[in-house]
């Protein structure tokens, strides 16, 4: 969530300007090597099974948050080799792209960004024409303060632990074909630039009127809260019912409330705004990070390492039921609370 730790702390964070005059991050041919193997065993394991496994999403986390990608910058060379992997995924799992191409492209700052869409039709004759959307950011900040000679901040946390959960459950829906409304399955560059390349999506899909339902963005989902805690919390949680029927439809409560989302006002720092905004319907982000459970936001520690792939295998698996219920439901059960 875009600055949400400079709200907290009131201290000064390496953000969209990092520091330009850290060393660029140099990768060795065996590190270039080993990251262009990891890709591959991702890939090759895509249609292994239906049920998602903790192997998969650990393999796809380890390469988005890898040295190789230093660190995805909006632009950069890194960030391509993300949108290129998640294309990838995509045609693996044969989900088609929403437009002409996977890439949604637009220009900021003289900086061209894109957003990589996919796209799963509806089975249902009326229902597919409704959409839901589910999206994060593959961005992030690209380098940060240097310590110990490290200054690539990878963003394991910040947001590819999203993409991959967005990815698994798009290889799920590619292979299960359960959906009776159509998905839009969305990762955006550019939020670490002020929610640039969502807003560019949500103004384009509004143009051409798309029937949008629901849309939930996912951020910030590969450490655990405590015990005691539901397992995620919503953003804008008494904005509409979103966080009943998702707990309904999983028949557990997965998501809840959290003050301080409501306290530093998250619903409008995420990539869910825009689509509220164009669309005025239920957009919420879901997230576990609750700002005492992870110290390393915008950091070059935020690695692969410090994320519970356990946790997150759960709960990936755990959504599944909640997504299908929105997406299948015979109405639109989803209501924001003015409506």
């Amino acid at each position: 969530m875009r600055k949400i730790l400079n709200i907290a702390l009131g201290v000064l964070l390496v953000g969209c300007g990092v520091n330009k005059k850290t060393a660029h991050p140099v990768l060795s041919a065996n590190e270039i090597n080993k990251n262009e193997i990891q890709e591959s065993q991702v890939l090759q394991g895509t249609n292994s099974n239906i049920g998602i496994q903790e192997s998969s999403i650990k393999l796809s986390l380890e390469y988005l948050a890898s040295d190789a990608l230093e660190g995805r910058n909006t632009g950069s060379k890194g960030i391509e080799k993300a949108a290129v992997f998640i294309e990838n995924v995509f045609k693996k799992s044969a989900i088609k792209p929403y437009f002409e191409t996977y890439r949604d492209t637009f220009n900021v700052k003289d900086i061209i960004g894109y957003n990589v869409v996919g796209y799963i039709e509806g089975h249902d004759p009326d229902l597919k024409k409704e959409f839901v959307i589910l999206g994060g950011h593959y961005d992030h900040i690209g380098t940060a303060k240097e310590v110990n000679g490290d200054v690539i901040a990878n963003g394991a946390n910040d947001d590819a632990s999203g993409t991959v959960a967005v990815l698994e459950w798009a290889k799920y829906f590619a292979k299960t074909k359960s959906n009776k409304r159509s998905i839009l399955f969305t990762l955006y560059a550019a939020e670490e630039m002020g929610l640039k390349g969502s807003g560019h999506l949500a103004a384009r899909l509004k143009k051409e009127n798309l029937n949008v339902y629901t849309m939930i963005n996912f951020e910030m989902i590969g450490v655990p809260r405590a015990e005691n805690e539901t397992m995620a919390y919503i953003t804008g949680y008494n904005m509409s019912n979103m966080a009943e029927k998702l707990n309904s439809y999983a028949n557990t409560e997965i998501v809840g409330f959290l003050p301080k989302a409501k306290e530093y006002n998250l619903f409008k720092r995420s990539d869910n705004y825009p689509f509220y905004e164009a669309f005025e319907i239920p957009a919420q982000a879901i997230s576990t990070f609750d700002f005492t459970n992870f110290d390393y936001y915008h950091h070059v520690d935020d690695e692969a390492d410090k994320m519970d792939f356990k946790h997150m295998t759960s709960f990936i698996n755990k959504m599944i039921p909640a997504l299908e219920g929105m997406v299948n439901a015979s109405t639109k059960e989803i209501k924001l609370h003015n409506e």
